[in-house]
Formats: C-alpha cells, structure tokens, sequence
C-alpha cells in the first residue's frame, strides 16, 4: 500500500481569465477567502495580472495571461519542491491554475506511475475548436493530455495518456468530448458510481499508477451542498461522498498532489457559509494516513 507525504504546502493561484462566466472575477474572492484559513507559514501565492489578456489567434480567451500565470505558477512549484518533500495543494481561480501543477506532478514521475483522478461536474475535454465559449476551464484537461496552444504546452514528459485518467462525478459534457472520451477510453464514474468510493479505488488502480493527483472543482458538489459555483449541475455528489473518495486514494495511493478550484462566493457571507464544506475537503487532502 502507497502512503504519501503530508501535503504542507499552499499554492494560491487567484486566476479568473480562464473562466467563461460573467462573475469570474469572483474566483479572486474564493482563492483570497480559502487562503485565510490556511497558514501563512505553508502558503504561497502567485502574482496574477489583472488584464484580461489577448487570445492571440488561438481560439482561448485571454490566452496571453493564461500563459503568464502558468510560467509563475511553474517557477513557484519548482522553488516549493526544492525546499523538502510532500505534495503541494494548489488553490484556485478557476481549473486553468491546474495546468502547471499537474505538469509539475507528471514531469516530477516515471511515465505511467502518475494517475489524475479529475472529479469535476465537466470533463474540460474541449479543444479551442470544439469549445462553445473558447474559455481555457473548459479545456485544461485536453490540454494535460497534450493538445495545447504552444505557450501552455508542457515538456513530453508532462503529458499525461487517456489511460492514465479516471473523470469522476462528471455528468454534463459537450459534443466535441463526448466523442473524444468515446475515441479514446477515457474512465469515468458519473455520480452514482461514487455512493462508495470503491470503483474510484479500482479505476485509479487500473491505471497501474502509484500515485494519484486529485483535482477537485468544487461544482463536482450537489449544488445543494455550496452555492458559491458558477456553472452548478444537479445531481452531484454530496460532501461526504467526495470526502470518503479523497480518503480512500490518499489511504491507497501516494499523493502527488491536488487542486480544489472554482470556489466563486457572491459575497463575504456566502463565502462563510460554503467554507466548512471546503475545509473538509482540504482536510482529506491533507489528513496524514495512519501507516504513514
């Protein structure tokens, strides 16, 4: 049984450019009210540009920023790994703030011992020619598999393959990503697979990794359960469902690391109220297992 390190590290990644929705500058306010829960001794967090940015012919949003952010993002993994071991916990912003860290993590790994468990309401499947808004969230995923506008685009070895991922509580998908899960085999668990985190378990051992990322955006979550989401679809899971699947990786995988994005509270009450949720969620993450 794989046992990984205590994730001490925080990287907070206020990014908003690769979200479509109009409240995006509300991702701001998220990563600023997660980090003021977690110590400032473990955190650090990266210069976002406020400028949207230009898309520079590439069919994604504000792509020029994007790529900004990602090299910051990248600078500041490789300055976090060369003070000690342990995962790093990234914190957006939206699912763009991903690309360096799961880049990072894959790099960082042999090829194949590396699964990425996305549990998210949308794959993030699309290409800029596939997407319907041309909104760099909606894409990350794509792009970790190695289909990225070339400032984003990370070495060959941080590329991950589709049989390397397992999407999970997914269940609203675009054309474009439908067929490309169906062209390539991509795993995946929609909600009512996850009542038990046990075929999440076996998906992520079919891989033959070792270790596991888990990127959590916080829309996997019933809606029911927060409301500081941009794009909520019913029928997810509940906090217990998603807490018993973080545990249950970290009690059979090493964790490489992990991402809880698109927190979007419309105000500083609302925020109150969707934080314990979220610090539960952190709490998994970061709960040391008990053979380690």
């Amino acid at each position: 049984m794989q046992n990984g390190a205590v994730p001490t590290r925080f990287l907070i990644v206020p990014q908003w450019q690769g979200s479509g929705s109009s409240r995006a500058m509300q991702l701001v306010d998220g990563a600023t009210a997660i980090a003021g829960d977690l110590p400032a001794s473990s955190t650090t967090t990266v210069d976002v540009p406020m400028e949207a940015g230009e898309s520079l012919g590439s069919g994604v949003q504000r792509l020029s920023s994007i790529a900004t952010i990602r090299d910051r993002c990248a600078a500041a993994l490789a300055e976090l790994s060369a003070t000690g071991d342990g995962a790093t916990v990234t914190i957006g912003g939206d699912c763009g703030v991903e690309l360096a860290s799961v880049q990072h993590a894959a790099a960082s790994r042999e090829p194949g011992d590396l699964a990425l468990v996305w549990l998210d309401a949308h794959a993030d499947l699309n290409t800029p020619e596939t997407s319907p808004s041309g909104a760099f969230h909606g894409m990350v995923l794509r792009a970790l598999l190695g289909e990225a506008p070339d400032p984003l685009a990370g070495s060959r070895s941080a590329r991950l393959s589709p049989s390397s991922v397992v999407l999970a509580g997914t269940r609203e998908l675009d054309d474009g990503e439908t067929a490309y899960i169906d062209e390539t085999g991509i795993r995946m668990l929609p909600p009512v697979r996850l009542h038990t985190p046990d075929a999440l378990v076996e998906g992520v051992a079919a891989t033959g990794a070792r270790a596991v990322y888990v990127h959590v955006d916080l829309d996997v979550l019933d809606p029911s359960a927060i409301s500081g989401v941009q794009f909520p679809e019913p029928f997810g899971l509940a906090p217990d469902e998603l807490v018993a699947a973080v545990l249950a990786l970290r009690a059979r995988f090493e964790l490489a690391g992990a991402g809880i994005t698109e927190f979007a509270p419309r105000s500083p009450d609302a925020a109150t109220d969707d934080l314990p949720v979220i610090l539960r969620i952190l709490g998994a993450l970061t709960r040391r297992s008990p053979a380690s």
